[in-house]
């Protein structure tokens, strides 16, 4: 520790300190952090229009179409629009698990013919239906001879729309959230219509007001290098093959002006945002247009508001917070053991052992092929004596030929045409369609079998469910609940769901579940998944590329994300290649695994160093070997580093990760979140937050030994490395030699260190806490069994540590665990 550090027991400072005391805000933080509990804080304002009823929409009628507005708290508001009633005013679809609630909302009409709603976060405004001409929006004038002659060449009837309904959302002090202006529904394309037939479907498309100062976040994971999604067009739908790396839609966009906005359509939607001043959102099929509008003081208040809607974000069991080992693949299960049993020797931390996918005798037959695996769990009792889970891939494909094929395709559970015929999507027989899992039976009997075959005989403790876009393209394949067209993005919410049902189902509160998957959609975070950005190219531009498409994923509500650790695929490199510049990293030790990719330890390193810092630390690709020593005796010792500094933060991550399960906001966070008041971090893509403390700032070019960072304006931060405090506002030039992640700790952080373990299943004792002054600051520990459910009813130990910059005291609130009243307090700079 520098000696410019102040050092002190804790329980020093308990004994010394008065307990208890409400914490002051921090200087530091641009907007408050506080916890708010949606529907329960919030008064209605007192007004004169008519209460609306506790849970029922209000429907407005309207010239060719339906206008219905549904309350859900006093923030969120659903606003449905149709041609046809029924549909206006049906349910939301797939995703939702929120009831509507009226509670605190007013509705009247104003002078202008305007219908107003409003509580006490919202004032919604719907235009009459009888605008006069010169209040609709109008193209500059033309000639009585162009309208006659347009109209007979293209012209017809204006029943699709647009319609100019015009409809505004302010806060309750008139600051503009969202402004619609029209909506529409029109004829789907022809190829649509036959893919969809027998439904009554349209492509739906709303247009939005898009000012120019407004930035836009989140709706899954694009992978083009893109922060800021203004001025691009979003495919909002699951793309294995995207440019860049797959596509995943998840349709919940977050804006800078306060809000968010989940559209409630799984077809392809397409999403063009800040074109023409004009932000337009078209879905290629549906019978209505259907959203949410979540507003938000801070951009966790807006993670509550989806979190009401779509569901909670439950914690993982404690091992996944650790690390978890994988390459594609360990074809045996000897190769798991010596892998498991290396880290052991070496003293090195390590929770999760992954038996990758082609493990079975032929794909479907639901087994282990017993050449390679021939006691499996004789295999997982070894693990877990040494501390080690593993995880177990099952895809959702099956041959035919095999067991289950016959039964399957006759009771209809396998993804098929429109005429009965398993779709094989262009694959081998020996890989077969996917089953389909949004039938709620076949559902079942997915988890029954997996259940009975691989978790109960075996002891396989996590499952890995791949191949979850479905990756057989469905646009023309017809599901349980309808066309693949029009629910093309939903089946990876079913497929988790199918698991995380049946796990709790058999298990109940004792045992967590942990999946691990390709594609999402929306609420699809309430089943104990992990989403990872799939199958992308080891390259430099592609860990570039990585770090805003995970930012952009974690802000649309999911916050369990992470990557295959410098790339899944390799890329093809011609004989002669050399890297750009001196590689960092002398991988000549190491030919049998890098061949000619000479720069491939340097990127596999800084790849390492920012997956210390992911919600979830994994390393995954296709190469000989893929373990912490396998890149050169230059790079592991500085892996290892990593390694160990990711088991010293785990109750830093353990305890953000619970108050994502309390709010649904992420603990990666893209800067905008924390820092809505410094326009400069609108748009950073390589720079992030690592729960309330941590400034992250990977290095992405090859031989670069520095980085320019962006400290964000409104606090002071400290450079983790060397404790040098500097004043936010400004950018920075910081050496990042081969060792050395540019790290940054905020003023008024709390940082909890644990004691050494080589498992997050084995106790960690708190060994000390280090205090960043320049500001008041609170953080909350939370500690619990790490397995169980249990704390979903209040079971676990939280530790409130509280700052008050001034006096330079620490206090706390709750009981002190894990150590804590001996643990050392480091006051950095001290």
């Amino acid at each position: 520790m520098p000696p410019t550090s102040r050092q002190v027991r804790f329980g020093e400072l308990v004994r010394r300190w008065r307990v208890g005391g409400a914490p002051t805000s921090s200087r530091c933080s641009v907007h408050s952090l506080r916890l708010r509990r949606l529907g329960a804080v919030f008064l209605a304002l007192s007004l004169s229009g008519v209460a609306m009823a506790q849970s029922g929409s209000t429907v407005l009628e309207r010239t060719g179409g339906v206008i219905s507005l549904e309350p859900y708290a006093p923030n969120i508001l659903r606003v449905t629009m149709s041609t046809d009633r029924s549909a206006a005013t049906g349910a939301p679809g797939y995703g939702f698990v929120a009831k509507p609630s009226a509670d605190g909302w007013t509705h009247d009409r104003d002078a202008e013919g305007y219908d107003v709603f409003r509580s006490a976060r919202m004032v919604v405004r719907v235009a009459p239906g009888d605008l006069p001409k010169e209040k609709l929006p109008q193209r500059m004038p033309l000639d009585e001879v162009n309208h006659q002659l347009r109209k007979h060449y293209f012209g017809g009837d204006n029943s699709n729309g647009p319609h100019n309904d015009d409809l505004s959302v302010t806060t309750p002090e008139g600051k503009m959230l969202l402004h619609m202006r029209t909506w529409r529904m029109s004829p789907e394309s022809p190829e649509v219509a036959q893919a969809d037939a027998g439904a009554n479907g349209y492509r739906v498309t709303s247009t939005f007001d898009s000012p120019t100062d407004e930035h836009y976040y989140g709706l899954g994971q694009q992978q083009k290098g893109w922060m800021d999604l203004r001025d691009h067009e979003v495919r909002c739908w699951h793309d294995y093959s995207a440019i860049g790396g797959q596509d995943v839609c998840v349709p919940f966009m977050v804006s800078s002006r306060g809000y968010g906005l989940v559209w409630d359509n799984p077809s392809k939607t397409t999403v063009d945002l800040g074109f023409n001043g004009r932000n337009e959102w078209s879905s290629e099929v549906g019978n209505r247009i259907s959203y949410f509008v979540i507003a938000g003081g801070t951009s966790d208040e807006i993670y509550e508001g989806y979190r009401l809607l779509t569901g909670v974000t439950h914690m993982l069991p404690r091992a996944i917070y650790g690390y978890i080992q994988s390459k594609a693949i360990y074809p045996t299960q000897e190769q798991v053991l010596n892998v498991a049993k290396e880290y052991r020797q070496k003293n090195l931390p390590l929770d999760v052992m992954v038996v990758d996918f082609l493990n079975m005798t032929k794909q479907g037959e639901l087994d282990l092929d017993p050449k390679r695996w021939p006691d499996p769990a004789g295999m997982n009792r070894e693990l877990h004596a040494m501390g080690v889970g593993t995880l177990l891939s099952v895809w959702p494909h099956f041959s035919p030929g095999t067991q289950f094929y016959d039964m399957l395709q006759s009771k209809g559970w396998l993804i098929h045409t429109p005429d009965g015929k398993p779709d094989m999507g262009g694959f081998k027989d020996t890989i077969g369609p996917n089953i389909d899992t949004t039938n709620p039976e076949a559902a079942k009997w997915f988890w029954e079998e997996i259940r009975d075959r691989y978790v109960k005989p075996y002891g396989f403790d996590y499952l890995w469910l791949d191949e979850t876009e479905p990756d057989i393209d469905p646009a023309k394949d017809v599901f349980s609940v309808g066309s693949g067209t029009r629910f093309y993005n939903i089946y990876p919410l079913f497929h988790t769901a199918s698991v995380y049902e049946g796990f709790r189902r058999d298990f109940g509160e004792s045992r967590r579940v942990m999946i691990l998957a390709r594609a999402a959609y929306l609420g699809a975070q309430r089943n104990g998944t992990v989403f990872w950005s799939s199958d992308i190219t080891s390259t430099w531009d592609m860990l570039k590329r990585s770090i805003p498409a995970g930012l952009n994923f974690t802000a649309s509500g999911l916050p369990y994300w992470d990557t295959d650790i410098a790339g899944f695929f390799s890329p093809y490199l011609p004989p002669d290649y050399h890297a750009t510049h001196k590689p960092l990293i002398d991988g000549s030790d190491v030919r049998g695994t890098i061949g000619n990719y000479e720069d491939y330890p340097e990127l596999f390193v800084r790849w390492f160093e920012w997956g210390a810092f992911q919600p979830v630390m994994r390393a995954h690709g296709e190469r000989n070997h893929n373990e912490v020593w396998s890149y050169g005796k230059q790079a592991e010792p500085i892996l290892a580093k990593y390694l160990k500094l990711r088991y010293q933060l785990l109750p830093y991550t353990y305890s953000v990760a619970y108050r994502s399960y309390q709010t649904g906001a992420p603990y990666m966070r893209a800067l905008f979140m924390d820092f809505p008041a410094d326009p400069k971090t609108a748009d950073i893509p390589d720079e992030y937050m690592y729960g309330p403390a941590f400034l992250v700032a990977p290095v992405t070019e090859q031989g670069a030994t520095q980085r320019t960072v962006y400290l964000p304006a409104g606090c002071d931060w400290y450079n983790y490395w060397t404790n040098e405090r500097l004043h936010g506002g400004q950018t920075i030039v910081v050496d990042a030699p081969i060792d050395t992640l540019p790290l940054f700790v905020r003023a008024g952080s709390i940082v909890p260190f644990g004691s050494e373990v080589e498992s997050a299943q084995r106790p960690q004792t708190v060994v000390s806490l280090k205090v960043y002054p320049g500001a008041d600051g609170s953080f909350t520990l939370f500690e619990d069994d790490g397995t169980t459910y249990r704390y979903e009813k209040g079971s676990g130990s939280i530790t409130k540590l509280v700052w008050d910059d001034a006096t330079h005291q620490l206090k706390h609130e709750g009981t002190l665990g894990s150590g804590l009243e001996k643990s050392v307090v480091t006051v950095v700079g001290k």
